[in-house]
């Protein structure tokens, strides 16, 4: 059954070999990723989930290798979830596997979904991977890899601030921080992309799983800032165990 959701950001510099030992501004987050881990593996979890978004114009579910290398980020940091080979992995799956390694998660599988998939389509593979993830006799964590906006300081990636962009990534965070499933399906692909948020699918397919288990959930947010211009949540969903 599904147990616990944990969102991350899909952030390369979470990788310490990638950030460089003068960049302190990546330890906060990486701080905050670790407890939060830590904080749901303590409570029992058999089996981690990763839920992230496909570099590639896609719909629908991707099908990913399992071993990687952070190479094109600028370090060979090697990572996997099995020994299977295929096309290069996902920055949203290289970022779940070096976790898995990292925080010592344990078994991991990849759910990964194309970055135009639509909200209708996200709403039924999240219904799809809820169905799943209930029918399990183990307690497995969902791990959401996802950014937000790249528009956030003066010197951000994006171009800059735009208060369009903060304004939207604000209201991201706050769904995150509420469960506000309804929110996050809401959000629009046109508006998403305009303002660089990267997460959009993820979250829209988690926030489908969730609400198609028909279980209460307990929020807690522990990070929420732009470090570099880009919005970096990361959060923890206990999911209680009232399947009413």
């Amino acid at each position: 059954m599904l147990a616990a959701v944990v969102f991350v950001p899909s952030a390369p510099l979470l990788v310490p070999e990638l950030a460089g030992p003068s960049a302190f501004d990546t330890e906060p987050v990486r701080s905050a990723v670790r407890d939060a881990l830590a904080d749901t593996a303590s409570s029992g979890i058999d089996r981690w989930v990763v839920l992230g978004a496909s570099d590639d114009p896609v719909t629908g579910q991707v099908e990913e290798s399992g071993s990687g290398s952070f190479a094109r980020f600028g370090v060979d940091v090697r990572v996997s979830v099995s020994d299977r080979t295929g096309p290069r992995m996902s920055l949203s799956a290289l970022i779940g596997a070096w976790l898995r390694e990292w925080a010592s998660l344990g078994p991991t599988s990849m759910w990964i979904v194309g970055r135009e998939t639509s909200p209708a389509e996200c709403a039924v593979l999240g219904a799809d991977l809820g169905a799943r993830l209930e029918e399990s006799p183990e307690r497995i964590g969902l791990l959401v890899v996802g950014d937000g906006s790249t528009a956030l300081t003066p010197k951000a990636p994006g171009g800059g601030r735009r208060d369009s962009a903060v304004a939207l990534n604000e209201s991201i965070v706050a769904a995150i921080g509420a469960a506000d499933m309804r929110a996050l399906a809401a959000l629009r692909p046109e508006s998403c992309d305009t303002e660089g948020i990267g997460g959009r699918v993820a979250w829209q397919v988690a926030a489908a799983a969730v609400e198609s288990c028909g279980s209460g959930v307990v929020p807690k947010t522990s990070y929420a800032d732009a470090p570099f211009g880009v919005g970096y949540v990361v959060a923890a969903w206990t999911v209680s165990g009232d399947r009413s």
